[in-house]
């Protein structure tokens, strides 16, 4: 079974990808930016941005750092607006290279959400 911290769950809601596991980035620049509201209108506090992978897996760029963020978060309004095409079915999702039918990414769904475990599979980068 993949580590919790190493899902990522597919959000139509959130409009930047996040985390709240500081030692899952490989850059980051700490400084305060603001909040994040989650759905039942909570706040996050934004710690900081950067880049999360392992250099030679996968890579997600413009990651918030978000305090006490318990899930990984990737923004699928993010991921279409850097040109990705994500295509969901009733059991699984994918993700498309821009410009291109190439698939990077493949989530299952799991109780009615999509996962992606990244660290399974080739070179990413969004």
């Amino acid at each position: 079974m993949i580590e919790k911290q190493h899902m990522w769950y597919l959000d139509s809601g959130c409009s930047k990808h996040m985390i709240g596991e500081k030692s899952m980035f490989i850059n980051l620049s700490l400084k305060q930016e603001g909040h994040v509201t989650y759905g039942d209108n909570n706040k996050g506090k934004i710690l900081g941005r950067g880049t999360i992978g392992d250099k030679s897996n996968f890579l997600i760029h413009d990651v918030l750092y978000v305090e006490g963020l318990k899930h990984n978060l990737l923004s699928i309004s993010q991921l279409c607006d850097k040109g990705y095409q994500v295509t969901f079915k009733s059991s699984t999702c994918e993700i498309h290279q821009p410009n291109s039918q190439e698939v990077l990414l493949i989530g299952k769904r799991v109780n009615n959400v999509y996962l992606i475990s990244p660290i399974l599979l080739p070179l990413t980068v969004f």
